[in-house]
This record gives C-alpha cells, sequence and structure tokens, in this order.
C-alpha cells in the first residue's frame, strides 16, 4: 500500500458488520475507480454518501459505527506494520490474481501478510484432503508437493491437520514454497510464526490471512477459509476425501465452476469418497499425481499437470476495474 495513512480506512472498510464481500467491493469500485477517491476522504465527507453514492440510510447508518472504530484501527494498523505485517488491498497491483480471477467480485477485499509477497504471482497448487487421512494420501501429498516445488510451483495449505500439514512440510522439505491461509487472524498466530520463522525469513513461506487480525480459531473462520485456499490455487489436488467436510464442499464447488480438480484414485479397499468425486466430474490421477490415462480431461492436459509450466489461461473480464 502506497500510504500507510490508508491502511486504518480499509481494515474498517473490509470488516464492516453484516456486510459481504460483494457489497464491500461494489461500493470500493465506486469509491476508488469511479471517483477517484481514497478511502480516507470517503469516509470524510459523510455528506456526500447518499448522493453520491447512492447508499441507504441503513447502509449509511453502519458506516458510521464502523468510523467510530477508526482511532483503535489506526492502532491495530500501526501494531501490524511494526510487527512487519503488510496489507494488501484488493485494488493493489501486489494483490493475487489468481484469487481474484477465481473469486471475481467475492475477492477478500484486503490480504493480511507476513513474508514474501512475491510468491502470490506465481504458479500454484493446493492438495487438500482429510485431517485424518492415512498414510498413502500423506504420501501422494508429499508426491505432488515435491513435483510442484521442483517445477517452481507454490503449494498453498491450509495449515489443518493431516493433508494441510503434510503439504507444507513437504514443499519446505523439497525446497519449494509455500502459502498458509489461516482460519484466524495473523496477530493470533503467533507460535506458527515462531516454528516457520525460518522458512519465512528465507522467502519460502507467505502466511495469509482474510480475517480481522485479532480473531482467534473457530470452526466457521476454518470453513470460510477453504473457499480461498481453493481460488488461490490454479491446479487442485484432492489426496483424500469423505462423503461431507469442507474438501467434499470444495471439490463440489469448484467443480460446479467447471475448476479441472484432480484426485487421487483410491487403491482397493479404501473407504473415501474420492471414487465418487471421480464421478462427478474429477479428473483421477496416480499415486504421483499423474493423470490416469484414458479420459478426454486427461487428452486435453497432454501432459502431466503438476509438472508443466503451462496452465489454462481464466478469463480476466472483471479485473478491469481495478
Amino acid at each position: 500500500m502506497k500510504q500507510h495513512t490508508e491502511v486504518p480506512y480499509w481494515i474498517t472498510m473490509a470488516h464492516l458488520p453484516k456486510w459481504g464481500a460483494e457489497k464491500i467491493n461494489r461500493l470500493v469500485i465506486k469509491i476508488v475507480h469511479d471517483h477517484q477517491m481514497t478511502l480516507e476522504h470517503f469516509f470524510h465527507t459523510e455528506n456526500e454518501w447518499k448522493n453520491r453514492f447512492s447508499l441507504s440510510d441503513t447502509d449509511i447508518a453502519a458506516l458510521q459505527i464502523a468510523k467510530t472504530e477508526l482511532p483503535n484501527n489506526a492502532f491495530l494498523a500501526e501494531e501490524l506494520l511494526s510487527q512487519g505485517f503488510e496489507i494488501i488491498p484488493i485494488n493493489s497491483p501486489l494483490y493475487a490474481v489468481t484469487l481474484k480471477n477465481n473469486l471475481k467480485i467475492n475477492a477478500p477485499t484486503i490480504l493480511y501478510i507476513k513474508g514474501n509477497k512475491q510468491i502470490l504471482s506465481e504458479n500454484s497448487i493446493a492438495v487438500v484432503g482429510s485431517r485424518d487421512a492415512d498414510a498413502t494420501s500423506l504420501e501422494f501429498t508429499d508426491n505432488v508437493a515435491q513435483k510442484a516445488s521442483e517445477h517452481s510451483k507454490v503449494v498453498v495449505s491450509g495449515f489443518a491437520k493431516g493433508v494441510d500439514k503434510q503439504a507444507l512440510d513437504s514443499a519446505i522439505k523439497h525446497k519449494g514454497q509455500s502459502i498458509i491461509v489461516l482460519p484466524q487472524g495473523v496477530m493470533t498466530f503467533g507460535a506458527g510464526i515462531k516454528k516457520y520463522y525460518q522458512a519465512i525469513v528465507n522467502g519460502d513461506v507467505l502466511v495469509l490471512s482474510t480475517f480481522h487480525p485479532k480473531s482467534v480459531w473457530s470452526v466457521r473462520l476454518a470453513m470460510a477459509r477453504n473457499p480461498i485456499i481453493y481460488a488461490l490455487a490454479k491446479e487442485i489436488y484432492v489426496a483424500q476425501s469423505s462423503e461431507s467436510g469442507g474438501t467434499w464442499a470444495g471439490v463440489m464447488d469448484g467443480l460446479k465452476k467447471q475448476r479441472v480438480i484432480f484426485v487421487r484414485y483410491p487403491q482397493l479397499g479404501e473407504k473415501n469418497a474420492n471414487t465418487l468425486l471421480i464421478e462427478k466430474g474429477a479428473v483421477a490421477v496416480d499415486q504421483q499425481g499423474n493423470v490416469i490415462s484414458g479420459s478426454t480431461t486427461a487428452e486435453q492436459q497432454k501432459t502431466n499437470p503438476v509438472s508443466s509450466k503451462t496452465t489454462k489461461k481464466i478469463p480476466t473480464k472483471e479485473l478491469t476495474i481495478f
């Protein structure tokens, strides 16, 4: 962000109570793009809110309440910056293009990060799966993370136990890079930052959160984090899934959006929903992450996807507003 003075205003805007990302982002577009105005200027011109921005009385009341948090958010911004965190707003050229392409107007308004922000612009994959993954699934995760690392692809991890943690640790072990997508605020992740401090300092790990910096872990935030993991990745690999839960929901949502999702073909006797996901349209891959020959999608890919340096280009139609 060019001016630190804008940070408290972005924090205030991003966490408007009961406003979803789409509603916030549409207002941001009006302010920053249409009216070429800073958020600081916007918050100090209340008299223009109704007529110039066509805001309802209810919306104005919500913004007025949020405005009272500006002094607190100014202190919070100071604290964040002094601890080495950065705030990347959705209109920044540093914002993850893949995330914006996949979520479009529903992309998070700001990203809180710590580490090498250039990682956000690299090709990326996510390996997802059960917290109680078996040894076969963890081996698959390691194989895919190794290949990704060898081909300079960032491994996106949700930092849950099981597949997520294996993906992160494997990326580091194989000299690759990883993004940790938190189910909490960046300021409550002290133990994790301490554990991965050297990798962060070396530029190999980026810690990222879309939640208020002081938010503690919760099931609700963990579920809200999952779509961010999928959206940050250009390629998605599923090690192991049940017929419910975050992995299943993420894959079904991805298939609905016509994203190509690679699922490990299970061995005989395995009790998971991998085969069912393949039947629903996911692409079967073997234990090394290679597409199993014989499928139409495999012919279209023409190459081992995790090793390929080329990826399908995602339309950027809605990105012109930023």
